[in-house]
């Protein structure tokens, strides 16, 4: 009897061992793995960007210290240190503008709250006698004075960027790239080695995400149409609705000097 009362105990015991255990593999990792992104992207053995081949092609002042830096500079931008550092800024706060922006630019259009808008003509119903409903319900927010949005971007975005560069009563900035802190309410980036991994991602996703910014423009300009709009007419018939279709009619739209015999 003694033998069998003493059987939960040991299962317990060997269970909670395993759930450790667990949980150490899991913690050694992730890790590894922030140490393996760190030494891929970081330093003179990262990954550069003619791989193999980049011997004598990456100049001296690319030296890794910064994320995304692949030793790609031809033109030689970023040989002043001050430039460059005036360089990353822009990037990395475009980048993550444009990362908001692709989705924002998407959500107005595919949802039916919002009547399916394109990006483009979505700020002009403003104008309208019902003004912006956002998500449709007008409960949420319900704008109707252009001058009053325009207002209170400009305060909020002001002090948002006061915020940033120079700290405040949330707490000081040392970084105002990173500024952290309130920044950072979930505290991603408290470990060192996943906030360099993260800074990785960032600024990938960022670069990504201005090149399909830019693509939203172009398909606006040329199709009439939002990005949304686009890929659907794509999938349902890839032959026929792809860029080929619009070159003739861009190119008579935006050429005055297009030839009556191709634009007519």
């Amino acid at each position: 009897m003694a033998c069998i009362a003493r059987v939960p105990l040991v299962s317990n015991n060997f269970l909670g061992q395993t759930s450790e255990f667990g949980a150490q593999k899991n913690t050694v990792s992730k890790i590894n793995t922030a140490i393996q992104a760190k030494v891929e992207f970081y330093g003179p053995d990262r990954v550069k960007w003619l791989g193999p081949y980049s011997s004598g092609a990456v100049p001296s002042y690319l030296t890794g210290e910064f994320p995304g830096d692949y030793g790609w500079d031809t033109a030689g931008l970023s040989a002043d240190p001050e430039t460059f550092k005036a360089y990353r800024e822009t990037e990395l706060i475009h980048a993550r503008w444009a990362m908001l922006g692709t989705l924002g630019c998407l959500g107005p259009e595919i949802g039916a709250s919002t009547d399916n808008v394109p990006w483009f003509k979505a700020g002009a119903t403003i104008f309208s006698d019902d003004g912006i409903n956002y998500l449709g319900n007008s409960n949420i927010i319900h704008a109707q004075s252009i001058l009053a949005v325009l207002g209170c971007q400009v305060v909020l975005m002001g002090l948002v960027e006061a915020y940033r560069l120079n700290g405040g009563p949330a707490g000081e900035v040392t970084d105002p790239l990173y500024p952290g802190a309130a920044f950072d309410p979930l505290g991603l980036a408290d470990d060192p080695d996943t906030f360099a991994e993260l800074k990785i991602k960032e600024i990938k996703n960022g670069r990504l995400a201005m090149f399909s910014m830019f693509g939203y423009y172009v398909q606006a300009l040329v199709t009439r149409e939002g990005p949304f709009q686009n890929w659907k007419d794509h999938v349902s018939n890839p032959m026929i609705n792809n860029a080929g279709k619009y070159m003739a009619s861009a190119y008579c739209d935006f050429d005055p000097l297009a030839p009556a015999s191709i634009c007519s």
